[in-house]
């Protein structure tokens, strides 16, 4: 009689999650899925508490609805799987705001990540230079070429463009900047469209003409409740009780060690003292580059150095509670770091999401500090960086504002990937070596497939998918 699969799932952050519940959802009967989380707490940087009374992120804010073929998301299908499409909640507010001289000026329309599709759109806030993006008789880049955000844009537009508003746009996102981040993988709508189309102007419209058409449905989503009761909801699927297949979730249990059975993997957790062997068939790696490139150096060094490659960036993100302020009438601003601030965004999250308004007329509002480069300035303690995060935030709004009632730094160091140009060939090609080598292991999660909510809970599921074809082909 054949025996059961025994698969680890190795990271508990929303795509370690995802990648469990699919498993349990798909795997035969009589799979034994175990969970092992280094932290004593799932969900990674989808992180909801409490403050100023309201359920406010200390993490990831929201997700997108809609995925680029138009359907639901991943994180909205995860979601309703989870039985929270009742929880749902959209901003109510959309407009944002771009730090520009010192003041405040509405973000530009018509634009992808910041690049125009139209340079007059950017008037004022940006000086294209003219005669540039001209038909040259070939596309903008070659079949599989990579290049810099900033490469591309500040050939084809002139410097002002990148740093005045693709800069911030990527520094909100990603913390990074647009000279050294890929093009393929920070805005791959536009790197295909670049391979066919001969001038920037040419292929932002093509790339915005692949979005799935305004039907009315909000753009982001989030739970009433904050993002991390998607993540219990999660863990209580997986640990439901019945069922064919069962879940084990362990947290403080850190992987030291990955090591290949004549038949599988033996993963070695906890201190030295009390170490423990978990032994099963297949894994799944949902852990940042360099803890998986660790654990990858024994069995697979080629893989290990390509996943190794990724550096990232730290950031805080400082939660204010302020008297009653008269903010202006957005979801929030982008900072470039021309301007020579600390801060590089901020939320205001009573007016963005309705159901946050705060009780006795208190505001809250999020700013955004670090970007990648520049990790000194967050060695700063907590009174000093929300210090000067008050006072930049009066400054850039034009309001006067009162002290705050009360303040919260959530610092997440090495937290947000760089994915530097040839990214998505290194995953590639890392992928392809755990393959050719038959070795039972997928990778999941920012570090493979890009930042955001779906696209980390669609890198899970694929990795869970990898693991049953490869198992199901063992057993043949």
């Amino acid at each position: 009689m054949q025996q059961p699969w025994r698969v680890a799932v190795v990271g508990g952050g929303i795509a370690g999650l995802a990648a469990a519940l699919r498993l349990r959802d798909r795997a035969p009967a009589g799979t034994e899925i175990v969970l092992l989380e280094q932290s004593t707490r799932l969900g990674g940087k989808l992180r909801t508490g409490e403050f100023a009374g309201l359920p406010v992120e200390r993490g990831a804010e929201a997700f997108l609805t809609r995925d680029p073929a138009g359907g639901d998301s991943a994180a909205l299908a995860l979601t309703r799987r989870v039985g929270l499409a009742g929880e749902l909640v959209h901003p109510a507010v959309g407009l944002a705001g771009l730090a520009r001289d010192g003041r405040l000026v509405p973000m530009p329309g018509g634009t992808l990540i910041g690049v125009p599709a139209e340079p007059a759109s950017v008037a004022g806030l940006a000086r294209v230079v003219a005669g540039r993006d001209v038909d040259d008789g070939r596309p903008l880049l070659g079949p599989g070429t990579d290049v810099a955000v900033g490469e591309l844009v500040r050939r084809r537009y002139g410097d002002e463009v990148v740093e005045q508003l693709v800069d911030p746009m990527l520094g909100g996102v990603y913390a990074g900047r647009a000279d050294t981040l890929s093009l393929a993988t920070t805005i791959p709508a536009l790197a295909t469209a670049a391979r066919t189309e001969h001038t920037l102007a040419a292929a932002v419209r093509v790339a915005l003409a692949t979005r799935p058409p305004a039907d009315g449905t909000p753009v982001f989503t989030s739970l009433a409740g904050g993002l991390g009761s998607l993540v219990g909801a999660v863990r209580d699927a997986l640990l439901a009780s019945g069922g064919p297949v069962t879940v084990e979730v362990r947290t403080n249990a850190a992987v030291r060690e990955l090591a290949p059975l004549a038949d599988g993997w033996r993963l070695v957790t906890g201190p030295t003292p009390t170490a423990e062997h978990v032994d099963v068939d297949a894994v799944v790696l949902a852990v940042p580059a360099r803890p998986a490139a660790r654990l990858l150096s024994g069995v697979a060094p080629a893989v290990a150095g390509h996943v190794g490659a990724l550096d990232y960036a730290s950031v805080a993100l400082i939660s204010l509670a302020l008297p009653a302020p008269a903010l202006p009438e957005l979801s929030g601003f982008l900072v470039p770091a021309t301007e020579g601030t600390l801060t590089k965004a901020a939320t205001f999250f009573s007016t963005k999401w309705a159901h946050l308004r705060a009780p006795d007329k208190l505001v809250v509002v999020r700013v955004s500090v670090g970007r990648y480069g520049d990790e000194q300035l967050l060695q700063r303690d907590d009174e000093d960086l929300t210090a000067a995060a008050h006072a930049e935030l009066a400054r850039l709004t034009g309001v006067e504002l009162a002290a705050p009632v009360q303040a919260q730094v959530q610092r997440w160091g090495g937290s947000l990937p760089q994915y530097r140009p040839g990214h998505g060939d290194r995953v590639t090609s890392a992928r392809a070596g755990l393959r050719s080598a038959g070795h039972r292991l997928a990778l999941a999660g920012a570090a493979y497939d890009g930042i955001g909510i779906p696209v980390c809970v669609r890198s899970g599921e694929d990795a869970a998918d990898q693991i049953l074809t490869n198992l199901q082909e063992v057993r043949r």
